[in-house]
C-alpha cells in the first residue's frame, strides 16, 4: 500500500474538515465492499501455495512421514497436519 497525499487528491474543504479530527494522523480509509478483493488475487501466492500444498499431500500418499515432510518443506507437524487433513477433504 502506498500513500497519497490527500491535499493531492481532496478538496481543500473536505482535507480541512478532515484535518479537524485527525490533524496529521496516518489514517486508513477500507476500500468500499463492492471493491474488495479476495485474499492473493493480485498475487500468485495462491496459486504457488496451492500447489506446495499438493505436492506435500502426494508426498503423504507415497509414504513420506511426518517428520520428513516437516524437514522437506520446513513447516511444523500441526501446519502439515492441517494440509493434509484439508487436501484429504477437496479430494473425497
Amino acid at each position: 500500500m502506498s500513500y497519497k497525499k490527500a491535499e493531492n487528491l481532496l478538496p481543500t474543504e473536505l482535507v480541512e474538515l478532515i484535518q479537524k479530527y485527525v490533524d496529521g494522523e496516518y489514517i486508513y480509509i477500507p476500500r468500499r465492499e463492492d471493491n474488495k478483493k479476495s485474499w492473493g488475487s493480485s498475487t500468485t501466492t495462491r496459486r504457488e501455495l496451492d500447489v506446495r500444498n499438493s505436492t506435500i499431500y502426494d508426498d503423504y500418499l507415497s509414504g513420506m512421514d511426518m517428520a520428513t515432510l516437516v524437514g522437506k518443506y520446513y513447516l511444523s507437524s500441526k501446519s502439515i497436519q492441517r494440509i493434509v487433513l484439508k487436501e484429504k477433504r477437496k479430494n473425497l
